[in-house]
């Protein structure tokens, strides 16, 4: 039996007592983002990255030994299982391997070799191999054959004798692991991805034109590709095929399985692999290749999107600032939402400003007044339809404003999915559809991540062909994706919504629930060791909980940092050993910083938990994001055809694949900007040259107004 921690250790480059360690956290309940923060000395260190490879390939490597037993005891109670069958079993990493192995021994419908069999041709089948040698000639195979012709078991005639004994052969050699193992490398290494489109849709009548006539090696497709073009065929616009050199198949397997040199055996031989090869070995692996090849489409496709959610809900908070916040809208009019410091909605109103001139003047004076009543810090406005046009009527009525808020474009992707759901329902569930849409606007501004944390990940549009991957370990990843970004960037336990509570480590959606009741009932957390106070929030789920949870202004200088509650006696001994105040923690930390270390290390704690205090104390309750940026979007340029080549403009990044990034320039359709035109270097990945939410300066290449396409370039602007 192979040594799991020794094989994962070796697969991940770590040692087998770093993964002994992590599994036994893992196994004690412990989750990802805590194991990775606070049981550093444990793991040796080990990364959240590290610790999600380490899951996720100890839960396939597990279902893989599930598999063995079941394999093992299904052959065992045939009586086949043979010591060199067993070893090769065990000695399986993949699943694949593993069934190829067992596709004889697996109880299978009937088939022509299972007539064959019955039919009594089981033993010419075994004569006729034995004939299958270097120094056997023989004329014919009549003879062989002719004793078991029985009219009344179906066997007429020889041909029909010999036909069954070569399915029974073409079985053989089609269940032979090795075999389907070099025909697959074969395929891997050699075939071709084909597509086309069928006459029935004319050149230009399909978003799939570039796969009109289009082909990729098996080995060097990209993910984007191979997902269009299953989607295309699943939509019956494309044809596509997995194409390979079978006569080579052919003679390599001739090569390997046929030692006679008779003439009489080597042409039954070779018809009866041609069969075997055509109808049984060349669908099943096809159809395998195809599956592998797509989980790792999928699985690429999965890893982009996840990035990009990643980047998106780390971008920089512009502040918990009061915010107007606009829902943009031409004939229905502007849905305004007055948010206060603390993300609370104040009031709504609706604005007319594109209806003509009288109800521009009455929503100019509207939008002035409420600015100033609520001393409005920041606006927010939707992207979307009437989005560019409501951004000028605003610059315009608040051009003489001192101080002036800061208008920032937002984007709005997902704002219609929170309003109808039911989060938004139990939030406000007397406000209209549109003005929970321009609340989700504003305060996605003031904190993207505690917001878009309500919206179903696929639906923030950040990814692509996000509907045809696999949506099981779509939906598991993004989740990670978000439990990471909240546990990193810490939440405020007296101004966190349930939602965002639900995401932070140890949190059930129901002590979630027990925390907003126990706020609601008792006041503001003062201290971290309340939460012990809530309901069903027991000890284990507090370990696994307080670090990342934060209270500012609280009892408790250090529950506004991430320094976990299990450290603070440490804490308190190293400044009381210093003589330095718990009450102002950056100024302690200054003078620790030629602090010798080991005298404080302990079998609790050790150097990588001190590093990390010591940390923390420098910047207590300072926001991990980066520093607020917006772009600022040309005025005269509002559509698609006020574009020109050779235009420099500001814009942000709001999507990217591995093909290239979509850039908001502010005419309601993103542009291109192609690999090949992001830097003056090669570049292999985009994601390690720009990122979701990134403000770029780009130059216009191509504006192709039918198609609605933009074509960018980032190194022409630079």
């Amino acid at each position: 039996m192979i040594d799991l921690s020794q094989q994962l250790a070796t697969e991940l480059s770590l040692k087998p007592r770093q993964i002994q360690s992590a599994l036994e956290l893992l196994a004690e309940g412990a989750t990802i983002p805590f194991i990775a923060r606070y049981r550093k000395e444990r793991t040796g260190e080990m990364t959240e990255i590290q610790l999600r490879q380490l899951s996720d390939r100890f839960a396939y490597l597990t279902e893989l030994q599930e598999r063995k037993q079941t394999i093992l005891a299904t052959i065992r109670e045939q009586g086949r299982l043979t010591p060199e069958l067993h070893h090769q079993i065990e000695g399986c990493t993949q699943k694949t391997e593993l069934e190829d192995l067992y596709l004889p021994y697996r109880p299978k419908r009937r088939t022509r070799a299972t007539t064959a069999r019955e039919q009594g041709l089981g033993p010419l089948a075994e004569r006729i191999g034995s004939l299958n040698r270097p120094q056997i000639q023989i004329q014919s195979l009549q003879p062989e054959a002719q004793s078991f012709m029985d009219e009344d078991k179906g066997i007429k005639t020889v041909e029909e004798a010999l036909q069954g004994a070569a399915d029974i052969l073409a079985e053989g050699v089609a269940e032979r692991a090795e075999i389907r193992s070099r025909v697959r490398d074969w395929i891997s290494r050699e075939g071709m991805f084909l597509s086309r489109i069928p006459s029935e849709h004319p050149e230009g009548s399909t978003q799939y034109e570039m796969y009109r006539q289009f082909q990729a090696p098996y080995s060097q497709i990209a993910p984007h590709n191979l997902l269009a073009l299953l989607r295309g065929e699943s939509e019956k616009i494309l044809t596509v095929e997995l194409s390979f050199d079978e006569a080579a198949v052919l003679s390599r397997l001739e090569r390997d399985l046929i030692q006679s040199r008779s003439p009489v055996i080597r042409q039954f031989y070779q018809k009866m692999i041609k069969d075997a090869f055509t109808r049984l070995i060349k669908p099943s692996l096809l159809k395998s290749l195809i599956t592998d090849k797509k989980a790792w489409a999928d699985q690429e496709s999965i890893q982009t999107f996840a990035t990009n959610l990643r980047d998106l809900l780390l971008a920089a908070p512009a502040g918990m600032k009061p915010t107007l916040a606009i829902d943009p809208g031409f004939r229905t009019g502007c849905k305004l939402a007055l948010i206060d410091q603390t993300g609370k909605f104040l009031e709504h109103q609706t604005i007319y400003p594109h209806t003509g001139a009288n109800k521009r003047q009455q929503a100019i004076s509207i939008l002035r007044e409420l600015i100033h009543n609520y001393r409005i810090q920041l606006i927010a406005i939707g992207n979307g339809t009437a989005g560019r046009e409501t951004d000028g009527f605003v610059a315009e009525a608040i051009q003489d404003l001192d101080p002036k808020p800061i208008k920032v474009m937002v984007n709005e992707s997902g704002a219609s999915v929170y309003s109808a759901s039911t989060v938004a329902i139990e939030e406000f569930p007397h406000l209209d559809i549109t003005v929970r849409g321009a609340i989700s606007i504003g305060r996605r501004l003031q904190d993207p991540l505690a917001e878009l944390v309500k919206i179903e990940p696929k639906s923030i549009g950040v990814g692509q062909y996000q509907h045809d991957v696999d949506q099981k370990r779509l939906k598991q990843k993004l989740e990670e994706t978000v439990e990471s970004c909240v546990n990193f960037v810490g939440v405020d336990l007296n101004t966190a919504s349930k939602h965002l509570l639900t995401f932070v480590s140890g949190i059930t959606p129901t002590i979630a629930n027990n925390i907003i009741h126990y706020r609601d009932q008792q006041g503001a957390f003062q201290d971290r060791k309340q939460l012990l106070k809530v309901s069903k929030l027991g000890a284990k789920a507090f370990q696994q909980a307080a670090g990342f949870l934060r209270i500012r202004d609280g009892d408790h200088p250090l529950d506004n940092t991430a320094v976990h509650p299990e450290s603070y006696d440490l804490v308190q001994r190293i400044l009381s050993d210093h003589q330095l105040p718990l009450t102002d923690l950056p100024r302690a930390a200054e003078q620790l910083q030629r602090l010798d270390l080991k005298q404080y290390i302990s079998d609790a704690i050790g150097e990588p938990t001190l590093r990390d205090i010591l940390e923390e104390l420098k910047k207590p309750g300072r926001d991990p994001r980066a520093q607020f940026t917006y772009a600022q979007f040309r005025e005269d340029i509002r559509e698609i055809s006020d574009l020109r080549t050779g235009m420099i403009l500001e814009g942000i990044v709001t999507n990217v694949a591995n093909f290239g990034a979509f850039v908001d320039i502010g005419v309601h359709q993103d542009g291109l900007v192609h690999i090949s035109q992001m830097a003056n270097y090669f570049v292999k990945d985009p994601k390690q040259v720009v990122k979701v939410g990134q403000v770029v300066r780009v130059k216009v290449l191509e504006v192709n107004e039918p198609l609605k396409r933009i074509g960018l370039s980032i190194k022409a602007a630079s």
